[in-house]
């Protein structure tokens, strides 16, 4: 690429993260009036703010900015959000008029690098290009426009969650193996006598390796679990799919209506939302629906259910209900192919759109209406990007009004959410009209990339201020905040563990060092730190509070270890239940105002706060400190330090016997301090 050259002493400046230059600050509202400021080294005569909105089309604009003095290169320009929701992305273009000619001089650009995480931008002698068959760069600033009537569950903002894989969590006290061997008779099953033997990497000789390994977990299991799971102080379980499938992992849907019988069948979904109901804790189901599996009451490809599924009613040209669902051809042949997902055959798409599959997924008496008169508060949606807009919509609005608008919508996205392109356009995820939040994944791809030193704390601070700004606040403070889950390897092997060989016998035979295994513990501290403080909902994968181990599937869903926690695993399990109590007696943790105070390479620092009138983010009063700062060191061999100013008070408060108890972990604002956080330390402050 040519080099660009500008004239000497040439310089513009604006900052999006700043009130100085953009005011209010983050994704806006429809209608609302944003300030918009731009300086440059000198004044010129034409200084425009060239914006284009819409989302899956856009209308490119052009707004003459006003300077704010004659001698300054100071502008200025106020801008009313469009009236439906989109992305509005913005750059500047300044130039001076030719005297003699009356023509454009030299024109030059000031535009929003796209490696670039700070919200600054830069010259260009080119515009910015957005659309989504463009290269995209140089890129744009965002503002993210939501629907002014967006609102999620004021139950589901800062929520703590847990995630259960449900054949590997517990058994219950009933458990039959040979009752469980009963419940399918595929020959591909393989099943675990003794719950402490790792997952199978091989399959049987006759088929390989298909996910068809079962250890006997239940949903009896998990409710009889239930008060360890109230002792996380977690609030929302995500159970990954219950449905009946042939596959341990169960995204291979076969009856959308049916609990799989080797999960203990209705009785045992009953017993789970008997037990969640009692200790006030809700749960939320998987759905897949943008395929089904190819062993199912749908598809049916191999016979094994009763009645005519679409396979057999299009190779056979029987009649089928389900017929429809799905997108089958022949080739010159005669051989048979079919929509999957990602090709793999077992897993046929669906059309999404088909008016039959869309009732019984959407109606009245769907599946979703189903579950949620059933209990569940709502639906994660797998590979939420792979399912239309509209579809989404409809899920939506089918579960808001199946509970009161209380239940919830979160979505598998793994990038930016709220400017992803997929299938040829922008979508509409964080507008208010699908989604309540997504699982943050970009979250932990920057506090894992912090924590072993691939990003430092202000390159991780930036890509974390890149979601606060783009993402509407109430989906921000829902978003899934994980660092583990069944799709990526489990946090203490990516924090501290050795690389992986890629291997899947390779991966089965290791294990982490003592020495590793202790500084992935010190390292997973700092990570539930982190997400139990920042916004956002943390999100714990069943036994990572014991430090479990393990590479991406099959390894990272290994059974938990109730009978053989180790040592050390006993007392980060002690660590956790004690910040998690911490967190939970401090509203401010959960839902009050966000500021990041300082990073460097090692050190992150950010604070928690309430107004002056002890009201969060969102207006609403709350008890406890109105400030909780919180401090990170992730290098193993250096101290770092700052400084740190009270913001409400004098430090003559003082707390009493009970409060002292409530605040284990932290050390009161009572003037200037100069703090030191040692080596994978944390500190927390609080002033009330």
């Amino acid at each position: 690429m040519t080099p660009e050259h500008f004239p000497e002493h040439l310089f513009a400046t604006h900052d999006s993260r700043s009130i100085h230059f953009r005011n209010p600050f983050g994704a806006r509202r429809t209608w609302e009036k944003v300030q918009i400021h731009f300086e440059i080294s000198r004044p010129f005569e034409r200084v425009i703010l060239c914006y284009t909105y819409g989302l899956y089309k856009f209308s490119y604009h052009e707004m003459p900015m006003v300077p704010t003095s004659h001698d300054t290169g100071r502008y200025e320009v106020e801008l009313t959000m469009p009236g439906e929701p989109g992305i509005l992305f913005y750059w500047f273009s300044f130039y001076d008029i030719h005297p003699q000619t009356g023509s454009a001089q030299e024109i030059f650009y000031y535009v929003k690098p796209g490696s670039d995480r700070s919200g600054k931008g830069r010259l260009s002698r080119s515009p910015s290009r957005v659309g989504v068959s463009e290269e995209r760069f140089p890129g744009a600033f965002q503002i993210t426009v939501y629907d002014k009537d967006f609102k999620t569950p004021d139950w589901f903002k800062g929520a703590m969650i847990y995630q259960i894989f449900p054949d590997r969590f517990f058994r219950g006290e009933s458990f039959d193996y040979d009752d469980m061997k009963s419940r399918y008779s595929s020959g591909e099953r393989i099943y675990h006598e003794n719950w402490t033997e790792d997952v199978d990497i091989d399959g049987k000789p006759e088929t390989g390796y298909v996910a068809c390994d079962f250890f006997g977990g239940t949903l009896h299991g998990i409710a009889e679990k239930m008060d360890y799971i109230q002792s996380l102080n977690v609030d929302l379980i995500y159970l990954n799919p219950i449905f009946e499938a042939r596959s341990n992992h169960r995204y291979d849907t076969a009856d959308y209506l049916s609990v799989d019988p080797i999960l203990g069948g209705q009785t045992g979904y009953d017993a789970l939302r008997k037990a969640s109901e009692a200790a006030g804790i809700r749960f939320i189901l998987d759905g897949v629906f943008s395929h089904t599996g190819a062993d199912s009451v749908y598809f049916n490809k191999y016979g094994r259910y009763t009645g005519v599924g679409a396979y057999q009613a299009y190779v056979k040209g029987e009649y089928s209900p389900y017929r429809s669902w799905y997108n089958f051809s022949r080739d010159a042949h005669g051989t048979i192919s079919y929509d999957s997902w990602w090709g793999f055959p077992e897993l046929p798409n669906v059309n999404e759109n088909d008016l039959f599959y869309k009732g019984f997924i959407l109606g009245d008496s769907g599946v979703l209406a189903h579950w949620m008169k059933s209990g569940s508060a709502g639906f994660r949606l797998d590979v939420s990007d792979e399912l239309p807009d509209g579809f989404i919509r409809e899920i939506r609005k089918r579960i808001k009004q199946e509970s009161d608008g209380e239940g919830i919508v979160v979505g598998e996205v793994w990038e930016d959410a709220s400017n992803k392109i997929s299938y040829g356009s922008y979508r509409d995820f964080l507008l208010g009209n699908s989604h309540d939040s997504v699982m943050g994944y970009t979250f932990r791809d920057a506090l894992i990339g912090y924590l072993v030193g691939t990003y430092s704390a202000s390159e991780a601070n930036n890509l974390l201020e890149t979601y606060r700004e783009n993402y509407p606040p109430e989906a921000h403070y829902c978003i899934m905040n994980l660092i583990s889950s069944h799709d990526v390897p489990r946090a203490i092997t990516c924090l501290a563990g050795p690389s992986d060989p890629g291997d899947r016998h390779k991966q089965k035979q290791i294990q982490m060092t003592p020495d590793q295994r202790k500084c992935g513990l010190a390292l997973m501290r700092l990570a539930y730190v982190f997400q139990l403080t920042y916004v956002g909902n943390p999100s714990i994968y069943y036994g990572d509070e014991v430090g479990m181990e393990g590479y991406r599937d099959p390894f990272n869903r290994r059974t938990y270890p109730w009978d053989h926690i180790s040592q050390d695993g006993q007392e980060q399990l002690s660590f956790f239940k004690s910040f998690s109590t911490f967190r939970k007696a401090n509203p401010v943790l959960k839902t009050g105002s966000y500021k990041t105070l300082t990073t460097t390479d090692q050190l992150f620092v950010f604070e928690r706060t309430l107004s002056e009138d002890r009201k969060d983010f969102f207006g609403r009063e709350q008890d406890g400190p109105r400030r909780i700062v919180v401090a990170f060191n992730s290098s193993t061999s250096e101290a770092c330090h700052f400084d740190l100013e009270c913001a409400y008070s004098d430090g003559a408060e003082t707390l009493s016997r009970d409060q002292k108890a409530i605040y284990p972990f932290c050390e009161q604002i009572k003037g200037p301090l100069r703090i030191s956080v040692n080596p994978l330390e944390y500190r927390v402050y609080f002033e009330v």
